[in-house]
């Protein structure tokens, strides 16, 4: 079913395409030049019927889908982002479709900015991938503008010559670094440390009050401070609650849950496990010796490998 979120720009609302939306598709699409780069022209409207009628059985991951373009609430165009069919390994894929009366203006360009934020910041996509014609020059130069790499080349939807393009996350507005003040650093590396280097992060930095690990652009610093004023961190008061970390399955997180009772860290809300967040919500809580408290998550899709 496609249901995907409303995004709203300055200027555009894109929401979820229904059903009702069909016949203003079809007028949108009488337009030749709307699918001149298409293998088969969809002027004729039955054509963009069946295109509608596929677009709205969309059953693919949460979030994704098809848009319909809306500006003053008049369908101007339509969008998707959804898994490749022309890619391998069912890689995000964006598209865009804006009415030539509406051109000049740079509104597809807000849509398609929106819908990648939408994808790389929003739905958190590793990668958001856009096939493009080669003829298509107007649409290569909104993706290069957009942050978009070309990367290749083939030929695609069986009209012919297409450049690849793929658009990457950014770091800004990423964390820089999270700062913990500990009583003990030998006990806070025991704990901190193996728990990091069994997620992937990497000692980065180390001087005689604390030490840091990096994981990409982000580090996490455990430092026994010479201002500190107490001598127990309370995760109750005002201030840090608890750090929650993505954990690549569920399987892993059973496998860390078990091995930090080894390295500090003690099992709380045990009785939940592994479900005290939620029922759709697959998690270890765990405190170390000094009272903080990590959440490791399932990445969402995974499941428990079962044995016999």
């Amino acid at each position: 079913m496609n249901n995907p979120p409303e995004i709203s720009t300055a200027r555009l609302r894109l929401r979820a395409l229904t059903e009702a939306d069909t016949e203003a598709i079809v007028k949108l699409f009488a337009d030749p030049e709307m699918s001149a780069h298409f293998a088969v022209p969809l002027t004729e409207p039955d054509l963009v019927r069946e295109m509608v009628g596929r677009r709205l059985s969309y059953d693919g991951p949460a979030g994704m889908g098809h848009w319909a373009i809306e500006r003053d609430g008049e369908v101007i165009g339509l969008a998707h982002l959804r898994p490749s069919v022309e890619l391998p390994g069912d890689v995000p894929e964006i598209g865009y479709y804006l009415s030539r009366a509406h051109g000049g203006q740079g509104l597809a360009t807000e849509a398609a900015r929106a819908l990648l934020a939408h994808g790389l910041v929003g739905l958190g996509l590793s990668s958001v991938w856009a096939l493009v014609g080669e003829s298509n020059v107007a649409s290569q130069n909104l993706v290069r503008r957009l942050g978009f790499l070309d990367v290749g080349g083939g030929d695609h939807y069986g009209s012919g010559p297409h450049r690849v393009f793929v658009a990457l996350p950014s770091d800004h507005g990423r964390a820089h670094h999270i700062e913990l003040w500990v009583p003990d650093l030998a006990r806070a590396e025991e704990s901190w440390g193996w728990l990091l280097g069994e997620l992937g992060w990497r000692e980065f930095q180390r001087w005689p009050a604390g030490v840091s690990w990096k994981h990409g652009a982000t580090y996490l610093v455990v430092e026994r401070s010479p201002a500190l004023s107490g001598e127990k961190h309370e995760r109750t008061a005002p201030g840090l609650n608890h750090l929650a970390l993505h954990v690549e399955s569920r399987d892993r997180v059973n496998e860390l849950a078990s091995k930090a009772l080894e390295h500090g860290w003690s099992a709380m809300f045990a009785d939940k496990f592994p479900y005290a967040g939620g029922d759709h919500h697959y998690a270890a809580y765990l405190e170390n010796a000094d009272g903080f408290e990590v959440e490791l998550v399932a990445l969402p899709g995974t499941d428990v490998t079962r044995l016999g």
